[in-house]
């Protein structure tokens, strides 16, 4: 799944002023480290029609981003995706989401570290889980890593948005957040680590 699915693949989302009311959406909850760039990686993936940067998996109620960037709250930084399942499957948001991470690193995610930047797919329904782990599998089968996938599959619970200055950020800061992505080496290092599946 992953292995065959491209990173440029996808082309850009629907147009915002569609009617998603009348269409049958479901959400998925990813933490792949800075939720400015997982937002932002989502944003282009065809049938995806909104997205979120928020805080889930930890013991605080209603956290702030201090809290969960110092204080140990157990919260993931995390993006919500709000999808069109006739467009695209959450199969093939798992698979996006996973050719846009590094899910061997146990500490965070390129030059972040902490608990709050590690990978995690929030699971609904039995399904998802099924579909996750999966993913995970054919991934450690394959080779195509250096290390065994650690990212996590757990159970999804309240997500918490985070704060408005968060949300599109990278739309609202366009030079901020390519320098904070360029010099953090999270593109870079993704096709590093992806390079040997082009080969499969």
């Amino acid at each position: 799944m992953a292995l065959a699915f491209l990173s440029s693949a996808g082309a850009q989302q629907d147009s915002p002023h569609q009617d998603a009311a009348s269409k049958r959406l479901s959400q998925a909850v990813f933490a792949g480290g800075c939720f400015w760039c997982v937002e932002a990686d989502f944003d282009k993936l065809d049938g995806v029609v909104d997205t979120v940067s928020g805080y889930t998996g930890g013991h605080v109620f209603n956290p702030t981003y201090e809290q969960v960037s110092h204080k140990g709250t157990g919260h993931y930084e995390a993006v919500r995706v709000t999808y069109d399942p006739d467009v695209v499957s959450y199969d093939a948001l798992v698979s996006y989401f996973f050719q846009h991470v590094d899910p061997t690193d146990p500490d965070g995610q390129f030059c972040d570290k902490g608990d709050s930047y590690r990978t995690a797919i929030f699971v609904n329904t039995d399904e998802e889980r099924e579909t996750a782990e999966m993913e995970i599998h054919e991934i450690d089968e394959s080779g195509v890593l250096k290390a065994a996938v650690v990212t996590k599959v757990l159970k999804a619970e309240t997500f918490w948005p985070a704060e408005e200055y968060h949300q599109d950020y990278y739309k609202k800061n366009p030079l901020k957040y390519r320098f904070y992505r360029t010099t953090c080496g999270r593109d870079d290092t993704v096709r590093d680590i992806w390079a040997k599946a082009d080969d499969h």
